[in-house]
């Protein structure tokens, strides 16, 4: 397993207070950040509490799909504005609908509709789909199948990862016996949310073929290998306040903390209502070091963003690839549109 570090998410939301009180002092405008950490859903819900009855409205959580379920429950009906910056499931942008929350962080619908679309570009259309078994990565791959299904793409054979060997050790014995199919393939797509075997499979397929997915080519909101469109600016402030690279979640709090304060900027008002109405409308648009203004989708507010095809030591390319349009922006070819959603979030 490869650990993201402790305070991911809280550094990139600190950055973008400083760049937001960078811009804000010539408007006579102040953001401030307060950190807190909670180990169950139940003392996190007693805070929140706690901060809305004394005046605190707007909220950035870096939490799991249950805790954001009940979270959104208390919120109903109230003047809050809340951020997912690190939960990835589809089923938010779907049909399990978050009224109060708006997504940083992209659906691994996203992600993979990525992923298709430049396997497409490419003309790698035959995949061995490789899942672990843990839960998330079930949804990784089911998501990977829509995204299959939905450009064209064909799955070979799929194949859950059951090993627990030392992978360190026995790599180059087991993955070429395991890749081994009974049709050819293009590509491997790993499901591995954890990475607790995906690094062993590049250069140890049976047919040397490129891994993407949780290996080799990645898509994700953000990577350290960015640097176009004046991102290596940002990571550099970033790397001077922090001392390591900027990772997805912290790029998705600084995300979630500059819409904040842009819809501040446009607004004039700090209610959460008045905001959360300007970042659901048309009108908004962030700059976002992406090449491209980024905005959310109305229906599940989910923010329309780019996404970066990665290795760990470049950039490859960024989706939406050219050539596939869309009748009001090509960013909507990534993750659920209007009509694929069952969100009615206005």
């Amino acid at each position: 397993m490869i650990k993201t570090p402790n305070d991911s998410g809280y550094q990139g939301a600190k950055l973008a207070i400083n760049d937001s009180n960078t811009t804000g002092k010539f408007l006579q405008q102040h953001f401030s950040l307060t950190q807190f950490e909670f180990a169950t859903t139940s003392a996190l819900l007693t805070h929140l509490k706690q901060e809305f009855n004394q005046g605190k409205s707007i909220f950035v959580l870096n939490a799991p799909l249950i805790t954001l379920e009940k979270v959104n429950l208390w919120a109903q009906d109230k003047n809050i504005l809340l951020f997912n910056i690190s939960e990835f499931s589809d089923v938010l942008r779907d049909n399990q609908c978050l009224g109060t929350f708006l997504h940083t962080a992209p659906s691994y619908a996203m992600k993979a509709d990525a992923l298709a679309q430049w396997l497409l570009y490419r003309r790698l259309t035959k995949v061995l789909l490789i899942s672990g078994k843990k839960p998330v990565d079930i949804a990784i791959a089911t998501s990977f199948k829509r995204s299959a299904k939905r450009y064209g793409l064909k799955i070979i054979e799929e194949k859950y990862w059951r090993f627990d060997t030392d992978l360190r050790r026995s790599a180059q014995q087991e993955v070429p016996l395991f890749t081994q199919t009974s049709k050819e393939y293009d590509v491997v797509y790993v499901a591995d949310n954890y990475k607790d075997f995906s690094q062993y499979i590049p250069f140890n397929t049976y047919l040397p073929r490129p891994v993407i997915g949780s290996a080799g080519l990645e898509a994700l909101s953000w990577h350290r290998v960015i640097e176009q469109w004046g991102a290596a600016q940002l990571q550099t402030r970033f790397n001077k306040l922090t001392a390591r690279y900027m990772n997805e979640l912290d790029f998705n709090g600084y995300l979630a903390i500059r819409s904040i304060a842009q819809a501040v900027h446009k607004t004039h008002s700090n209610s959460a209502k008045v905001l959360a109405n300007h970042l659901k409308s048309a009108g908004f648009e962030l700059a976002a070091y992406k090449g491209r203004k980024l905005s959310f989708r109305s229906w599940n507010g989910q923010l329309r963003m780019p996404i970066a095809l990665v290795h760990p030591q470049g950039l490859v390319s960024q989706s939406p690839q050219v050539g596939f349009l869309h009748p009001k922006t090509d960013l909507d070819t990534l993750g659920f549109d209007k009509k694929e959603s069952q969100c009615k979030m206005h």
